[in-house]
């Protein structure tokens, strides 16, 4: 029946020129057609109110799980950036400890090699300084049998040149006294 009112309503809302026929005022006309979309909200609201409610209610109730599911996330997100945070704090002081391990692990290492360094530089030196004084004997050995041989030509031309047969005699015979005497 609401249904028949409204499109009669309607139909008699179409129907007029908007000039009031027949004696109809405008605020007549107005009225009537307030009261066509009160009709038409009317039906509407019947047929699609329901639905729309739900549509809302279930739009409302989406959102708002949604935002609590965001929520949640944005929590969950917040507590894994403070772990990770965490972890690269801890990066940083133990990146520092490898570090100051290494540059103590480069400074032993140095050391031994340099301690290395140093005896085998000690040991090249003191090689060296007994080769040298193994060669300056030897040199020296050299130069006194070379010089011994000289000495004992010279002396020996020398001999020769001034002992005579008498003189030979002589210094045989004072030899063998001194040794006997001795």
């Amino acid at each position: 029946m609401a249904i028949v009112l409204a499109l009669l309503t309607v139909a008699a809302a179409f129907a007029s020129d908007g000039q009031g026929e027949g004696g109809q005022s405008v605020v007549i006309n107005f009225a009537w057609r307030l009261l066509n979309i009160a009709v038409f909200v009317a039906i509407l609201y019947k047929l699609v109110g329901n639905k729309a409610k739900a549509f809302f209610s279930g739009r409302r109730a989406g959102i708002r799980t949604e935002l609590e599911n965001l929520d949640a996330r944005k929590t969950e997100a917040e507590l894994r950036l403070a772990e990770i945070k965490q972890r690269v704090a801890h990066l940083d002081a133990e990146r520092e400890a490898i570090l100051e391990e290494s540059k103590a692990q480069a400074e032993q290492i140095k050391e031994a090699i340099l301690a290395e360094a140093r005896k085998q530089a000690e040991q090249i030196r003191e090689q060296a300084l007994r080769a040298a004084e193994n060669e300056g004997k030897a040199a020296m050995e050299q130069l006194r049998a070379a010089l011994a041989d000289e000495i004992m030509a010279a002396a020996e031309a020398l001999l020769q040149s001034q002992l005579d047969g008498a003189r030979h005699e002589k210094l045989i015979n004072n030899s063998l006294t001194k040794v006997v005497l001795n």
